[in-house]
Parts: structure tokens; C-alpha cells; sequence
């Protein structure tokens, strides 16, 4: 018993006999091949237009604005990506306008004449007069504090010998403080002209025609710009208040023999060199309290370590 066929019959077949047999030609001597229906395809025709591609509508108007919208979103993405950062940009730019616009408006201010000097105030002085010193700086008056000519000031403080150093300070709005430091008399030398008040550098301070008191009478050889009396300087600026008062004269031939002399008794201090004058002083004073000068012919402090009294 044969199986009916998977297969549709062939056209023109018995709808019952199998096409196996029919195709392998069972029953009969030959074989027979049957071939399969040709149907043709519909080809489109001439008048039926053909089907158009979705983007042949687009235009050159709608890519530009695709491409617009495309840079727009990608713009809103950067932003929102970026915002912190412009933030503190901004914050930044910010910071240094505010800064920029502080220093120009102080340095308008500074320069400007509302911070003017209208007063000059003269300290440090005890032998000048301060108020002549005042006087002498008039000139800085109605200039602005930044722009106080520290030349003009200078030319102005040379007239007073006394002056050894100054400082200017300003005090806004309207102060001009100048600090002097006066220079230290060591002792008057006898000229020609009178008696001439000098310092430890050797600079004139007076000259007059009797020896001012208080002031030991200084010699030395070869003047002031000598070694001798630039030992002697040193010595008269190193001794205490108590025992500068009493020195009424300093004699000196070479750097290592200064000699002193004290009062109305005329007792000699052997001083030596200006080396340890400190410590030279501080002995001749224990000396001098042991032994006052109404009772002692000369001290000797040449050795701070052993001091001698004659």
C-alpha cells in the first residue's frame, strides 16, 4: 500500500493517481517528466508612475533647518553641561572688576587733594625747635600725602645741622609726621672763630665765642678727621649720664690713649683705647662710687678686669 503524495496533483493529472507514480512512470516502460507552470510577472507600465523615495520632498529649507535645531540642541547641551564652570567664571570676572575699580578709586583718592597735608608735625627733638623745623617744611603744605617730594623735604632739613636722620610718615587725611633724630654733641674744640660744638663724626654743629656749658673741651691731634678723635667720640658716647656730666675735658694723641679729665678737681681717667668702653665705663663708676674724684688723683680702667685707683 503506497502513501498519497505531500504534494498537489499536477494539471492535467487525475485527481487520484498518485503523482509518484505518474512522474517514475509506474506501469509503463518509459519515464515521464511533467514541467511546471510558467506564470509571468506583472512588468509596471508605461503610464503608472513609479514610487517616489520618502526624502525626494525635502528641500534645501528643511536641511538648514535640521541643522539649525541640531546645533540649538547641542548648544543647550554644552550650557547645561558647562554651568558651574561659567559660574565661577563669572564669579572670577567679578572678583577682579571689584578689585581693579578698588585700587583705581584708592589711588584717585591718594593722589587727589582730599588727603592733602595740612599740617606738618615735627617730633623727636630736644634741642632743636620744632616749631622752626615746622616752619622750615611749609612748603609740603596742600601737597597730596603720595606725592610729599622727600628731595624738597631733604633740602629743607640741611639748613639744621643737628639733624643726623629723619623719617616721614603719613597720617591721612591730612598729617605729615617727620620723626628727626638729632645729632649727639661729644664735646666743643677750641678755634680760631671760638668754640665749635662737634659731634662723633666730627660735624659742626655751633660755633661760639665761649665754651658752651656742659660740653668737655676735646683735644686731639690732627683735627677731626682724625683716628684719635674718632676714639674719643666713641669713648664720650659709651659713659653713663652721671659721669658725662662730669667730664670737663678729653685729650687723646693716638687712638689708644685717651685720657679724661673730671670737674673743678682736674682728676684724670686713664681710659686707653675705645675698645670694652662699656664695660670701662661700668667700672670707672664702682671706682668712683668707692673713691669719689674730691679724693682720688686718677683712675685707671685701661684693663676693665683690674681698675686702679691712684
Amino acid at each position: 500500500m503506497r502513501r498519497p503524495s505531500p504534494l498537489p496533483p499536477a494539471p492535467g493529472s487525475p485527481s487520484g493517481a498518485p503523482r509518484g507514480a505518474d512522474e517514475r512512470g509506474e506501469g509503463s516502460g518509459s519515464a515521464r517528466v511533467h514541467d511546471a507552470e510558467v506564470v509571468p510577472l506583472p512588468l509596471p507600465s508605461a503610464a503608472e508612475p513609479a514610487a517616489t523615495a520618502p526624502d525626494a520632498d525635502l528641500g534645501l529649507r528643511d536641511v538648514w533647518r535640521a541643522s539649525r535645531a541640531r546645533r540649538r540642541a547641542l548648544r543647550a547641551e554644552v550650557r547645561r553641561f558647562t554651568v558651574r564652570q561659567r559660574r565661577r567664571r563669572r564669579m572670577w570676572i567679578g572678583v577682579g572688576i571689584a578689585f581693579v575699580v578698588m585700587v583705581l578709586g584708592t589711588a584717585g583718592a591718594a593722589y587727589s587733594p582730599l588727603f592733602a597735608v595740612e599740617r606738618v608735625e615735627v617730633v623727636g627733638t630736644t634741642q632743636l625747635d620744632a616749631a622752626a623745623v615746622a616752619d622750615a617744611l611749609s612748603g609740603q603744605v596742600g601737597t597730596p600725602l603720595a606725592l610729599v617730594d622727600d628731595s624738597a623735604v631733604k633740602a629743607a632739613l640741611v639748613r639744621f645741622p643737628l639733624v643726623e636722620s629723619y623719617t616721614l610718615e603719613a597720617r591721612p587725611p591730612h598729617d605729615l609726621v617727620v620723626r628727626v633724630v638729632e645729632r649727639t654733641p661729644v664735646g666743643v674744640i677750641e678755634t680760631p672763630a671760638g668754640f665749635t660744638l662737634v659731634d662723633a663724626a666730627g660735624v659742626v654743629l655751633s660755633t661760639t665765642p665761649t665754651a658752651p656749658g656742659g660740653q668737655p673741651v676735646i683735644e686731639v691731634a690732627d683735627g677731626t678727621d682724625s683716628d684719635a678723635f674718632r676714639a674719643v667720640g666713641r669713648v664720650v658716647r659709651a659713659l653713663p649720664d652721671g659721669i658725662r656730666a662730669q667730664v670737663t675735658g678729653v685729650s687723646a694723641s693716638t687712638p689708644d690713649d685717651v685720657t679724661l679729665t673730671l670737674g673743678a678737681t682736674g682728676t684724670r681717667v686713664v681710659w686707653g683705647s675705645a675698645d670694652r668702653s662699656v664695660e670701662k665705663a661700668r667700672v670707672l663708676d664702682l671706682l668712683m662710687q668707692k673713691s669719689p674724684p674730691d679724693r682720688t688723683r686718677e683712675y685707671d680702667v685701661t684693663s676693665p678686669e683690674a681698675g686702679v685707683i691712684r
